[in-house]
């Protein structure tokens, strides 16, 4: 096992699968939060840059089969509708991705874990920014930032989804609409980390590893979901992202 995984104990494996299939199961149920939940979790037991490259392949991998689950020609519409977004989004994130190499780990963690903890902080209380019409240079700004966060730290979600939420997207849109924004995003970040080296011989069988687990928790969210109150199981969400990102946020300062 350690010619397969050199970085990592086989505890640390195991652990790592079984956060690879909490995560898909809460983007099965949220659509949304997987790559929080997966960095979060891998961060309190390996370095930063290691989960980073963790959780590449099976983002990409569940990103795919969300966007793609209501047919290719939904998922274009939504490219077309949203070309400003994705465009500065991959811009900034294929800049920002070449600074993790040469970043301390715990400037990266607070620059996950404060993203985190305003996202969750601002949806638990209620508040919601609402914009009357789209305006191309609030999309570019909003990509802009979550490209930039996402190249750091493979995680692009809360901005993407306060944004969506603040154009009252349609429950269903704004489900593919968010599988390809994430999909393309993660194209994006797979290219962006194989130049910088995150992902390399020896990261690549771990973030392989975690594809399988990933997407059996989203197939389980997505049974579920239609079982429960996605409303209380979304704040329930939100209440263990804050967690978590304070929990970065401490390590970071300690």
């Amino acid at each position: 096992m350690n010619e397969i995984f050199p970085l990592l104990d086989p505890a640390s494996i195991l652990l790592a699968l079984a956060i690879a299939t909490c995560a898909g199961f809460v983007k099965g149920v949220v659509g949304f939060a997987m790559p929080l939940v997966l960095i979060s979790g891998l961060t309190t037991f390996i370095a930063p840059e290691l989960a980073l490259a963790g959780l590449i392949l099976p983002t990409l991998v569940t990103n795919g089969i969300q966007a793609l689950r209501q047919g290719p020609r939904a998922a274009w519409q939504s490219i077309r509708q949203f070309w400003v977004y994705l465009c500065a989004g991959g811009v900034t994130l294929i800049m920002s991705a070449q600074m993790v190499r040469v970043m301390p780990p715990h400037v990266l963690q607070l620059l996950i874990g404060v993203p985190v903890v305003f996202f969750a902080v601002l949806q638990l209380s209620g508040h919601r920014f609402n914009i009357a019409r789209r305006h191309a240079g609030i999309e570019a700004a909003v990509g802009g930032f979550a490209g930039a966060m996402g190249g750091v730290s493979g995680v692009w979600g809360p901005p993407t989804v306060a944004y969506l939420t603040a154009l009252d997207t349609p429950k269903h849109d704004q489900m593919r609409i968010q599988g390809v924004i994430y999909g393309l995003g993660a194209v994006a970040l797979l290219g962006a980390h194989v130049g910088s080296g995150v992902l390399r011989a020896e990261t690549v069988p771990f973030s392989a590893a975690l594809i399988l687990p990933a997407v059996l928790g989203m197939w389980l969210g997505g049974r579920v979901m239609v079982r429960i109150d996605q409303i209380m199981f979304r704040r329930a969400t939100l209440i263990v992202l804050l967690i978590a990102g304070a929990n970065l946020i401490r390590r970071a300062l300690t």
